[in-house]
């Protein structure tokens, strides 16, 4: 099956205002593709700690669209010409050029998974839930892994720098906290390593389903893991839901920039003689992070690195 793809040409400024017009004629679900720079938001809510140059924003951007190859492409194009040029009447909407084209079916949200195999960190196999375990890999400790739309399968220097740390600390008495869950993967890491319970936080509502998908698919028990969505930096209710010097564990992979704030925060919910756990971090940000640790009067343990990337684990005295 083919898509039939109109795409228009027009100022960044007024997107949101055309996209919006042509919804009202049917239009929707727009592919937005531009150069504008990612604000400090924006940064601070991707998994990477160096960002990709990007080529100087140019004030341009092409709206994608896509139609059923069945739909009368001539006519809603029709529309979109007529929905133009009432626009033009009151906003400068750019070029408005309009190209035709048609592009291959593809399933969007399952496509990436050809690029996840399962790989092994140590003697920890991980592997994809669509994928089979094989006969020799049986006996090893096995984690089944669907990010779905949520961050995290293990491939990253970060995660397996983590797994590692937790593999040290772990006990059968372990409560964990896992901020940034993501996935669910060092959480159910944890569990399949022995720990009592987890609780994970994160600001992506598609933490939800994946943790619970991946609870399943690796027979966590529903009242082991628990996950809930907020800010545990600045919210308060968090916070008090996560609860007080109650972790003997607290891991936290996310970005350098984060981790400072939220280091002195995180004391209030470990006990004392707990670790803590930290990785996200690109080398040259690794002073900042131990400078951060240590000024919440964190002793640090270990400093441990994976290509560019650095884990630091500390101890609460």
């Amino acid at each position: 099956m083919k898509w039939n793809k109109i795409t228009l040409e027009i100022r960044e400024e007024v997107e949101d205002i055309v996209i919006s017009t042509l919804a009202d004629i049917g239009l929707e679900g727009a592919e937005i593709q531009d150069k504008q720079p990612l604000s400090e938001q924006d940064k601070k809510q991707m998994f990477v700690d160096i960002l990709p140059d990007m080529p100087e924003d140019d004030g341009v951007a092409y709206l994608n669209f896509y139609l059923d190859e069945d739909e009368d492409v001539n006519s809603m194009l029709e529309k979109v010409k007529a929905e133009l040029e009432e626009l033009r009447m009151f906003v400068d909407i750019g070029s408005g050029m309009i190209t035709l084209s048609q592009t291959e079916d593809k399933d969007w949200i399952n496509n990436w998974k050809q690029y996840f195999k399962q790989f092994y960190v140590d003697d920890i196999l991980i592997i994809p839930s669509w994928e089979e375990v094989k006969e020799e890999d049986k006996d090893r400790m096995i984690i089944h892994i669907d990010p779905g739309t949520a961050f995290g399968t293990g491939m990253h220097e970060t995660t397996q720098l983590c797994i590692r740390q937790l593999k040290k600390y772990v006990t059968s008495e372990t409560e964990l906290l896992d901020v940034g869950t993501g996935s669910g993967i060092l959480s159910i890491v944890a569990l399949k390593l022995g720990a009592k319970h987890a609780v994970g936080t994160d600001l992506d509502p598609c933490a939800v389903p994946a943790v619970e998908e991946n609870k399943e698919a690796n027979e966590i028990p529903v009242e082991a893991f628990d996950m809930m969505i907020g800010n545990i930096i600045d919210d308060k209710e968090v916070q008090d839901k996560v609860g007080y010097e109650k972790y003997d564990i607290v891991v936290a992979n996310i970005l350098a920039d984060v981790l400072v704030p939220l280091t002195p925060v995180i004391l209030n919910q470990m006990k004392k003689g707990g670790i803590y756990i930290t990785s996200g971090i690109i080398d040259d940000k690794e002073e900042t992070v131990v400078n951060a640790v240590k000024a919440a009067s964190l002793e640090v343990l270990e400093v441990t690195h994976q290509g560019e990337w650095v884990s630091v684990t500390a101890r609460k005295n």
